[in-house]
């Protein structure tokens, strides 16, 4: 390793150990805000039962997000954003067809 690039690591690592031990502030931070999953489920007006098929998880996962116990990652983050800026075209992307009665959606995400 070349010697400017491991002082480089080196007064990196120092860095980190002096904002850990709060002797430094971080240079920036950045704040990540779990989307409001019950908001999502809300704007497309499905059950728990329903929303927990369409977002491919079990209702306890659901229930675990809604309440704040645990935060969706990954993918399912992604989906929520898109169900809480376009609920619409979800809809329309994920259920063939258009939502009538609560029983045709059940039957259309048994499908799912």
């Amino acid at each position: 390793m070349e010697k400017a690039l491991f002082e480089d690591l080196m007064q990196s690592l120092k860095e980190a150990k002096a904002i850990a031990r709060g002797e430094m502030p971080a240079s920036r931070r950045i704040k990540v805000t779990p989307p409001d999953v019950k908001a999502a489920r809300d704007r497309v007006g499905l059950s728990q039962n329903e929303f927990a098929r369409l977002m491919r998880v079990s209702v306890k996962t659901l229930q675990n997000w809604e309440q704040h116990r645990r935060n969706p990652t990954g993918p399912a983050t992604a989906l929520l954003k898109i169900v809480l800026a376009e609920p619409t075209a979800v809809l329309k992307a994920l259920y063939p067809t258009e939502r009538k009665t609560t029983k045709q959606t059940k039957s259309a995400s048994m499908s799912l």
